[in-house]
């Protein structure tokens, strides 16, 4: 297999060899776009996406690549003032949130809240996170 050379590149490897996903680009319009689902249930956990950074309220007009994430609400609200996290793009912002793949976010933290979204998303009875106490 060879070296992935951008961060978006070293992600995808990353959810291919770890979580079994494999990008799905559903789009023939914007074929750099890709979601990442779990196979037993087809539900999302990721989308890759590459906007113009003015439509994420950046000042930026050239186009950044993106990846939208699920973490829960109370998870979001506090990620929302890390430099390049930001509001989730084109999903539920009270649920998702938006990482920048410009660098601007490490690529452990990137990986962390890939995992956590591929957990949240997983069909109940399949959450590697033990049952909430009674």
């Amino acid at each position: 297999m060879s070296q992935p050379s951008t961060l978006k590149e070293r992600i995808l490897q990353y959810a291919q060899v770890h979580l079994g996903a494999e990008p799905e680009h559903l789009w023939a319009k914007f074929p750099r776009y890709a979601v990442l689902r779990h196979s037993g249930s087809a539900k999302w956990f990721a989308a890759f996406l590459e906007v113009p950074g003015t439509r994420l309220g950046l000042e930026r007009p050239e186009s950044v690549d993106i990846l939208d994430v699920k973490c829960g609400p109370l998870l979001a609200g506090s990620l929302l003032g890390t430099p390049g996290i930001l509001p989730a793009y084109h999903m539920n912002k009270s649920n998702w949130v938006t990482l920048l793949l410009d660098g601007s976010l490490p690529e452990e933290e990137i990986i962390r809240l890939l995992e956590l979204s591929h957990d949240l998303t997983k069909p109940a009875a399949r959450r590697t996170r033990p049952p909430a106490a009674d």
